[in-house]
C-alpha cells in the first residue's frame, strides 16, 4: 500500500533537505524518485486508463510512467528553486513560475490525497474532463515543472563542461535549448533581461559546493545527478506526449 504524504509532510521534508547542499539533496531525491517509479511501474503504462495503447509505439510504452509520487516529484522541483536562489534575484520569474506550479499541484493533492498522491491520476482526471490544456490546469503545471527540470539539468551540465565560460553564456545556452522553444515573446524578453544581471561563474560554483569541497568533487556529483535526471526526463516527456501535452507552448 502506498503511503499518502500531505503538503505539511512535504514541507517538513524540504526543511531537512535544506541542511545539505542542493546538489547532494538533488541526488538523494532523484535516487528515491527513480527507485519508486521503476519499482512501481516496471516502466509499463498498462495501468493508465486514458491512454490509447494501440496508438503507442513499443518504444514509448517502455518509457511511459503509470505512477509518479506527487510528494517526491514536488520535493525535487523545490530544489530547483533553491539552486536558482544561488544565482540571485535575476531568476525571480522562473522561481515564481515553479513555485506557482508546485502550489497548484499541492492544492489538488491535498483535496484528495488518496487519489492524487499519483501525478498520473491528475493527468487522467484532466484528460477525461478535457481541461488539461487550460492555462490553469495541473497537467500544464506538471509540464512546466518538467521543463524547468530540463533547464536545471542543462545548466548544471554546462557548468561541468565549461566551468570557465561566463554565466550569461551558460544560462543563455541552457535557456535556448530547453525553455525558449516553448515561450512566447513576453517570457523570452523577461529572460533576455535577466541574463544581464547574473553573478560570475566562480561565485555560482562556490555557492554550490559544500565547505571544503573542490570543483572535481562537485563535477562528479553533478555528473551523478545528470545520469539520474536524463532517463527520468525521458520518461516524463514520453508520458506527457501520450496525453498530448509535450508540444504545448505558452501563450
Amino acid at each position: 500500500m502506498r503511503k499518502i504524504i500531505s503538503s505539511k509532510d512535504m514541507k517538513r521534508k524540504r526543511e531537512i533537505m535544506a541542511k545539505e547542499t542542493e546538489i547532494k539533496s538533488f541526488i538523494q531525491e532523484l535516487s528515491l524518485l527513480t527507485k519508486i517509479i521503476n519499482n512501481d511501474n516496471n516502466i509499463d503504462c498498462s495501468n493508465s486508463s486514458s491512454v490509447d495503447h494501440a496508438a503507442v509505439s513499443e518504444e514509448q510504452q517502455r518509457r511511459v510512467i503509470s505512477y509518479i509520487p506527487t510528494s517526491s516529484f514536488l520535493s525535487l522541483c523545490t530544489l530547483i528553486v533553491q539552486v536558482l536562489d544561488k544565482i540571485g534575484p535575476t531568476m525571480v520569474v522562473l522561481k515564481q513560475d515553479i513555485s506557482k506550479n508546485i502550489q497548484r499541484l499541492e492544492m489538488l493533492c491535498d483535496s484528495d490525497p488518496a487519489t492524487y498522491s499519483n501525478l498520473i491520476e491528475i493527468l487522467n482526471k484532466e484528460a477525461v474532463e478535457r481541461n488539461a490544456k487550460k492555462s490553469n490546469s495541473c497537467s500544464k503545471a506538471l509540464l512546466w515543472l518538467t521543463r524547468s527540470l530540463d533547464f536545471m539539468g542543462s545548466l548544471l551540465q554546462h557548468i561541468t563542461i565549461e566551468p570557465r565560460e561566463n554565466m550569461e553564456q551558460i544560462v543563455g545556452n541552457s535557456y535556448e535549448m530547453t525553455l525558449k522553444p516553448w515561450h512566447g515573446w513576453i517570457s523570452a524578453t523577461a529572460y533576455k533581461v535577466a541574463l544581464k544581471l547574473l553573478p560570475d561563474t566562480n561565485t555560482f560554483i562556490s555557492l554550490l559546493m559544500a565547505k571544503g569541497e573542490n570543483f572535481d568533487t562537485l563535477r562528479d556529483e553533478i555528473q551523478t545527478l545528470v545520469s539520474l535526471l536524463v532517463p527520468l526526463l525521458q520518461q516524463l516527456h514520453s508520458t506527457l506526449d501520450l496525453y498530448g501535452l509535450d508540444r504545448l507552448k505558452s501563450t
